[in-house]
């Protein structure tokens, strides 16, 4: 069975809308947990499409859902919307230097204004077709919040927000079109502070106990534990308190942001309690004190094959993003090449374009033979956990642009990211509509997710009683 033309004259009929939409939310980016303007925005789409929006998702206030139809099954298309500090960039300028494209300083660096608006158009085109159709079964798509850093998805996850969902869709911005076969890594965030005592430096340095003394002991230790880590594991931190502006002063308080990586939850756990104890050991060596506050955390994706099977043939049959030639004259500034001449992929390695600044083809491969890992992390791991998932990317940007880039900003309201993302919309509809058309696909793909997770069966990486960011205050006020 084909794609229905109704379904892509849908998309390509609402395409224009839902590129201004995205650009809207481009041009006001928003940060983790904060992204009020963009919901409102995705929200009055919605429902003047006519869905049933449900608001405030997971106790979150910048979760949402609108769904459309009746009964089962009921398909899920997941979208996102928020922006990175610090990569305000003009639209379309390939300067060296960021030029400011908005007074926040802020920037679309993961393209997730396009994820968004996409995921929208294709749920929406969705809605027609059952409309159009008088089908059964209900579409419903999630906006999703701080996927950056925060793990928003991960929350609602274990508020249940999925539990019912019977298989779930989405894609990303990247720099190729392909049907994303990958896994990811797993991931905790925590806040580490340590208290000392303050002292004068000079007259009385031994009533002190410097906090940043334990902060910068921790942080070598951390760094001489990479020696003796798997490879595929990752540890980052940012310092965001060195305890003052002045070096007199014997620092009472500091504080890092960690981020610690691995393969599965269960070795991110492992290799958190060996942070957890330089950090221990840290205070004990200065004598000061640390508490260390998770913050949030996200599970590796959990691969379906039988659903990336079927997006792959979905993908074949409509083929690459249709761009023309000035779309990829302007792409040339923003494409990095390497010495050979050809053109560097952020999947990895040189990737074959025929030395064009934009993917012009798609990339298929076998699963069951090679499955790369992207030593990033989605919260959409903890989705494929709880219901069968599938993912695309469609190339909106040059080859080899950096995410969380101002590179990837610049590019973010270019046609060439409008085309990529219509066409992403198109893959995800007719693969929403194929699990609710065809029961025995649905079947097979949740058979595959039934013997996955009964062999290994969902952890979450939040402990019992963590909540979102956003409620934490109501909590303790109510606590």
């Amino acid at each position: 069975m084909s794609v229905d033309p109704q379904l892509l004259g849908t998309i390509d009929e609402l395409g224009p809308q839902y590129a201004a939409l995205s650009d809207a939310i481009w041009d006001n980016p928003e940060l983790r947990w904060e992204e009020h303007a963009s919901v409102d925005a995705q929200i009055a789409a919605a429902e003047a499409e006519g869905f049933t929006v449900t608001r405030s998702v997971a106790g979150i206030p910048t979760a949402f859902s609108a769904e459309a139809g009746d009964g089962q099954p009921v398909i899920a298309i997941v979208g996102e919307y928020d922006a990175l500090a610090g990569l305000s960039q003009k639209a379309g300028s390939a300067v060296p230097e960021p030029e400011p494209g908005n007074e926040s300083g802020n920037g679309q660096g993961c393209g997730h204004h396009l994820l968004g608006g996409g995921s929208l158009l294709a749920a929406t085109a969705v809605k027609r077709y059952l409309d159009a159709n008088g089908l059964p079964g209900t579409v419903r798509y999630y906006g999703c919040p701080a996927e950056e850093a925060a793990a928003g998805k991960t929350f609602m996850v274990k508020e249940g927000a999925f539990d019912d969902v019977d298989a779930a869709v989405s894609w990303h911005p990247g720099d190729t079109t392909t049907v994303q076969r990958i896994r990811t890594l797993a991931y905790v965030q925590a806040y580490v502070r340590f208290t000392g005592i303050a002292a004068h430096a000079g007259v009385s340095p031994e009533r002190g106990r410097s906090a940043l003394d334990a902060l910068e002991l921790m942080n070598v230790g951390t760094n001489f534990l990479r020696e003796h880590m798997p490879s595929d594991c990752r540890i980052h931190y940012a310092i965001l308190d060195a305890g003052g502006r002045s070096p007199n002063v014997v620092q009472a308080s500091a504080e890092a942001y960690y981020l610690v990586r691995s393969p599965d939850v269960a070795g991110m756990r492992e290799l958190f309690a060996r942070v957890t104890k330089i950090a221990e050991g840290a205070a004990l060596m200065t004598e000061t004190t640390v508490e260390i506050e998770i913050d949030g955390g996200c599970s590796d994706i959990l691969p379906n094959v039988v659903l990336e099977d079927s997006m792959q043939e979905r993908l074949r049959e409509l083929g690459p993003v249709p761009f023309d030639d000035t779309d990829l004259a302007s792409a040339e500034a923003f494409t990095t090449r390497t010495a050979s001449g050809r053109t560097a992929s952020t999947l990895g390695g040189e990737f074959d374009s025929d030395g064009r600044a934009l993917h012009t083809g798609i990339v298929t491969f076998d699963a069951r033979s090679l499955r790369p890992t992207m030593t990033g992390s989605s919260d959409l791991g903890d989705v494929s956990w709880v219901t069968p998932l599938v993912q695309c990317a469609t190339a909106c940007v040059g080859v080899g642009t950096a995410a969380h880039s101002w590179q990837m900003v610049a590019q973010g309201k270019l046609p060439a990211a409008h085309k990529g993302m219509i066409h992403a919309a198109k893959i995800m509809a007719s693969t929403a509509v194929d699990l609710l058309t065809d029961a025995e696909l649905l079947a097979s793909a949740r058979k595959e997710f039934s013997t996955r997770t009964k062999q290994t069966p969902y952890d979450s990486p939040l402990p019992d009683g963590i909540v979102a960011p956003p409620l934490r205050e109501i909590v303790a006020v109510a606590q």
